[in-house]
């Protein structure tokens, strides 16, 4: 398989921690978005939402869609599970993935950030306000959903890592790129730190990556 990846992507990165986890062995081909590669025919021709991740199976079927891609690697590689067993815990589970990664992700993407820029004209300061209140909003509602739940355990939901998880950490490291304190979210937090620890999801973390600038990989 490709993996079609960018060291910052957020969506690449919960996708770099799933394929760690299940143990898949991928060719990685770098799309920087910096340099609007993701523009190029090339890329285009691949997935022509121009967005990342890809990945694309031996027999050439792209996958495209972080979610769909997460979801597609627990049905055709089940062990380690992502999902529980039991319907409710998996509604849970999706539930807790797609704040994230479809409510609060999506407004700090670059091509938003682009926009306020280029089209809306919002100063730096303006900008700033803009991805800190999506980021806490989103924080807010984790740890409302998290804290004091009978089925948080070590991690999101239970004591092995789920997709709640691997959605999870991305937010929480925007955060910190942001300077926000994590004192009134200590659950997200404490689950970030366990999940960060297991080397499945501290090797895919984005100042990790082979791509990473080395200006940026020295902030690790």
């Amino acid at each position: 398989m490709k993996f079609f990846s960018f060291w910052r992507s957020l969506a690449s990165f919960r996708v770099r921690i799933a394929l760690n986890l299940k143990k898949l062995p991928v060719d990685v081909v770098f799309i920087d978005l910096d340099a609007n590669a993701h523009h190029a025919d090339a890329y285009r021709r691949l997935n022509p939402q121009m967005a990342l991740p890809a990945l694309v199976k031996d027999d050439g079927t792209v996958l495209f869609q972080s979610l769909a891609i997460l979801e597609y690697l627990e049905e055709k590689y089940p062990e380690p599970p992502l999902l529980p067993t039991d319907a409710l815990g998996r509604a849970r589970v999706r539930a807790l993935a797609l704040m994230v990664a479809c409510e609060g992700h999506p407004l700090l993407v670059p091509r938003v950030r682009r926009y306020l820029d280029n089209e809306l004209n919002l100063r730096d300061s303006q900008q700033t306000a803009w991805r800190r209140h999506w980021t806490v909003e989103t924080l807010v509602a984790l740890e409302g959903h998290l804290a004091g739940h009978k089925d948080t355990g070590r991690f999101c939901h239970g004591d092995q890592p789920t997709l709640a998880d691997v959605c999870m950490v991305g937010h929480v490291t925007v955060a910190q790129t942001q300077q926000i304190s994590f004192a009134p979210w200590p659950t997200v937090k404490r689950i970030f730190d366990a999940a960060m620890a297991l080397p499945e999801f501290a090797k895919a973390h984005p100042l990790a990556q082979p791509d990473t600038p080395e200006t940026m990989r020295t902030g690790m």
